[in-house]
């Protein structure tokens, strides 16, 4: 009787802060679930053990910041049978697509002692700017349950299911108290995708957008009732340039404030 091949998962780390592949290690009980049915390939984060490629799936977290990253991106693309990106830095750039907006150059010799051995990008960029993604998992971090539907969804090969709605449908379903409207405080959350239980505003502070843009936000509905409010330009700007700044939605935004 033939044996039954486990499909082989790898785990693909580039600028980051490797938040995203700590929410799968956080998965726990479900990632030893996860184990019995998927052969982990490679996974430096945890274990040595590296078994060879191509690979079934492959979670890639972090941005494109380097030249030889540029490169490693399609040696992995190459290697993998379905990709999926996981996390603010992989899906939009993360906080380092901040350098986009400036010349990275006036900042190198300011961090770095020895600023001639630095080769970066000019910019921070996504995973989805340089390969082909069968599918993007946002978040900073990502959500672990929704994780553990993303790999439940591949190995029965559905899509994966989740939310497309915004900050706001959670804070009704849990009851909370809209900041916006009850406190006038400045929030992401009308424009923001779901994922994080609507954390923030559950200890009554503004969602600062970590999950990134919902489908087809309204960003500048928002910053016009931002503006009606007293808010000036400069901090509506700065309210789109957090964990996603680079993300469409909020980079086209904040740069037509920028003007």
């Amino acid at each position: 009787m033939p044996s039954t091949r486990r499909p082989k998962l790898a785990v693909w780390k580039f600028a980051s802060c490797d938040g995203c592949q700590l929410s799968l290690l956080d998965c726990e009980d479900e990632l030893l679930q996860v184990a019995e049915v998927i052969e982990i390939a490679n996974f430096p984060e945890a274990s040595r053990a590296v078994v060879r490629g191509p690979y079934d799936l492959s979670l890639v977290e972090g941005s494109i910041t380097t030249p030889h990253d540029a490169e490693r991106i399609h040696k992995v693309r190459r290697a993998s049978k379905f990709l999926v990106t996981i996390g603010a830095c992989a899906t939009s750039g993360g906080i380092q697509a901040l350098r986009n907006f400036a010349d990275v150059n006036q900042y190198i010799p300011l961090v770095y002692a020895s600023p001639e051995t630095i080769q970066v990008l000019n910019k921070s960029t996504p995973i989805a700017d340089h390969v082909f993604v069968d599918f993007q998992l946002r978040g900073c971090p990502i959500n672990k349950r929704q994780l553990v539907e993303v790999l439940s969804a591949f190995l029965n090969g559905r899509k994966p299911n989740t939310p497309p709605h915004s900050v706001c449908i959670e804070c009704k379903r849990q009851g909370t108290v809209c900041v916006m409207g009850n406190a006038g405080a400045h929030c992401l959350g009308p424009v923001t995708q779901a994922g994080c239980g609507a954390l923030c505003p559950s200890y009554r502070r503004s969602c600062y957008g970590c999950f990134g843009p919902k489908e087809t936000p309204n960003t500048h509905s928002l910053s016009q009732w931002w503006s009606s409010h007293g808010m000036m330009n400069a901090d509506i700007c700065r309210a789109y340039r957090g964990f996603n700044a680079y993300a469409e939605a909020f980079r086209r935004e904040s740069e037509a404030r920028e003007k």
